[in-house]
């Protein structure tokens, strides 16, 4: 049986594909998550490495690199916040889970820089474990 989960940008420009189920989620709380959403949280799904792949709109796509972070991946067009990927390691991909075009069939398990959550905005009692920083690196999906 084979898997496959697409996913895109808002205008359509871009399309890529997941070749199998992501391995972890979380709600990500920092500042440059909240910047480059402009919501309070982002929730990421962590890819198998070597799973995601382009299908289209590999030229639109753009990316942002803040210093000691991985790459912001976008599309150049709509905007729209689509994947971040390891600068030294480019099998290495966190997916927006919003940017999927069906239920990716995992749930965030945690949240992860709660240190830095938007004041406005309180973190849901949903029972998930909280962590000020990075989630323990067994589980990470940023």
């Amino acid at each position: 049986m084979s898997f496959r989960l697409t996913g895109g940008c808002g205008c359509g420009a871009v399309r890529f594909e997941l070749t199998s189920p992501l391995v972890s989620a979380t709600y990500c709380h920092c500042t440059r998550c909240q910047r480059r959403t402009g919501t309070a949280a982002s929730a990421n799904g962590r890819a198998e490495p070597g799973s995601f792949r382009i299908l289209q709109g590999e030229d639109r796509l753009r990316a942002w690199r803040p210093p000691a972070g991985s790459e912001k991946w976008f599309c150049g067009d709509c905007g729209s916040a689509l994947f971040s990927r390891d600068p030294d390691d480019a099998l290495k991909v966190g997916v927006r889970l919003g940017t999927l075009d069906s239920d990716p069939g995992i749930r965030p398990s945690a949240h992860q820089f709660v240190a830095y959550a938007a004041p406005w905005e309180s973190i849901p009692d949903d029972g998930l474990p909280r962590h000020p920083e990075h989630k323990p690196p067994t589980d990470r999906s940023r």
